[in-house]
């Protein structure tokens, strides 16, 4: 009987496997070459927040917090020490300049008071005791000015009286000699006398003037050690309100101790601290505004304060216009703190992206809004509200703007 002869494919089995590996190569191979090889990461969508950049007004101004404080506040230095017997006014009360706010007292000063007054009392003694001897002893050389003047005019008169005598030859020359001798000598202590007696005038001028100028001295010093009892009671030195006072009675205080506080309630002012991100924009003069039951107030900065804490500097911002009426020492705003003009911008809304990347890239949704791209972009100015992007963006596009922290350096975000 006669068999059926099946006839052999012309293709082998091994053939067919030796056309699937080269296709399977060729494909590996150009997915090497020209597939896509970003980094990418699958991302639930309702996790993340999606906002779309626009073109709008930029305003150029920063929200900081400001703390209410008074114009100006005095300090209260204890200009004098001793101890705190009396307290007359209690922190927190309005004073009025003059008022005394508390008393002291101190018994070295008292002593010292006493010593200079017995000092005083002893100089001004010595002064009278000086001038009563200069006047004796002024009047004693009168006396012997007077009595040597009857003398030299005695003494003349016999010399006149010899020479005459002499001359007719009826004394002897001897006698003659003898009396114009004395009338010299006589004439000579006279004017020696009078010379001694105006030396001594110009000795005792100078010598009262200076005793006097020492009086003066002693008593300048007293009266100056008198002045110091009434500081003692310290007092107010403007009108306010007594901010503080540190001292209890029977506590002893030093010169120049720290007493306390008195604040200027005319005005207010607000202390400001901000970021040091902006201490190159913050100048004198710069505007700012808030919001206090439902009215605008508006301020001027008129103070930076140069030291930097922390990461942030403080400045001082003035009423331009009208006060709050229940403003209040401590009190809190939220400032709008102008730093430049107004005008239009390509935006993006502020979020957490920007602490993960620094605004130097963000995802940006690609067409059919499944997939998120990195793109760099380059950031400027900023508000509370939005960045302003000087480029890598343009209206329309969408951006994840949440936080990357979860993402690492992906190139794509899929989302679900």
């Amino acid at each position: 009987m006669d068999k059926v002869i099946e006839k052999k494919s012309k293709i082998s089995k091994k053939t067919i496997w030796i056309s699937l590996g080269a296709l399977l190569a060729i494909l590996v191979f150009y997915n090497i070459v020209f597939g896509d090889k970003s980094s990418k990461l699958k991302v639930d969508q309702d996790k993340i927040s999606i906002e779309k950049v626009q073109k709008d007004l930029f305003k150029d101004y920063i929200a900081v917090i400001g703390t209410v404080e008074p114009i100006r506040t005095i300090y209260l230095d204890a200009i004098e020490g001793g101890r705190v017997e009396e307290i007359l006014i209690e922190e927190g009360n309005m004073v009025e300049e003059g008022d005394v706010i508390m008393r002291l007292s101190n018994n070295n000063l008292m002593f010292e008071i006493s010593s200079n007054e017995a000092e005083v009392s002893r100089a001004i003694n010595d002064l009278r005791t000086a001038k009563l001897n200069m006047e004796a002893q002024k009047l004693s050389r009168q006396q012997s000015l007077i009595e040597k003047e009857r003398i030299l005019k005695s003494s003349k008169r016999e010399y006149e009286r010899n020479k005459e005598l002499y001359a007719e030859q009826h004394i002897s020359k001897e006698a003659f000699e003898q009396s114009e001798e004395l009338y010299s000598a006589t004439q000579k202590g006279y004017e020696l006398l009078k010379k001694a007696l105006a030396q001594d005038s110009i000795y005792q001028k100078v010598q009262l003037a200076s005793m006097e100028q020492s009086v003066q001295r002693l008593e300048s010093n007293l009266a100056f050690v008198q002045s110091r009892l009434e500081n003692l009671q310290v007092k107010a030195p403007v009108d306010g309100e007594l901010a503080s006072l540190n001292p209890e009675i029977g506590e002893v205080i030093g010169y120049g101790t720290r007493i306390g506080t008195i604040n200027i309630l005319d005005d207010y002012k607000l202390h400001v601290e901000i970021d040091e991100h902006y201490i190159a924009r913050v100048t004198r003069n710069l505007p700012g505004a808030f919001d206090y039951a439902g009215d605008d107030y508006k301020l001027k900065l008129t103070k930076i304060y140069p030291e930097v804490t922390n990461g942030r500097f403080g400045v001082d911002m003035e009423f331009t216009d009208a006060t709050p009426e229940q403003i209040r020492i401590g009190q809190t705003f939220r400032i709008k703190l102008e730093l430049g003009e107004s005008k239009e911008a390509v935006l993006i809304p502020r979020g957490g992206f920007y602490q993960s990347t620094g605004g130097q890239w963000v995802y940006v949704l690609a067409e059919g809004g499944d997939v998120a791209v990195k793109r760099n972009i380059r950031i400027g100015r900023q508000n509370p509200q939005y960045y302003e992007v000087i480029e890598g963006l343009e209206p329309g596009d969408q951006v994840i703007v949440s936080s990357y922290d979860n993402f690492g350096d992906k190139d794509k975000l899929l989302l679900n």
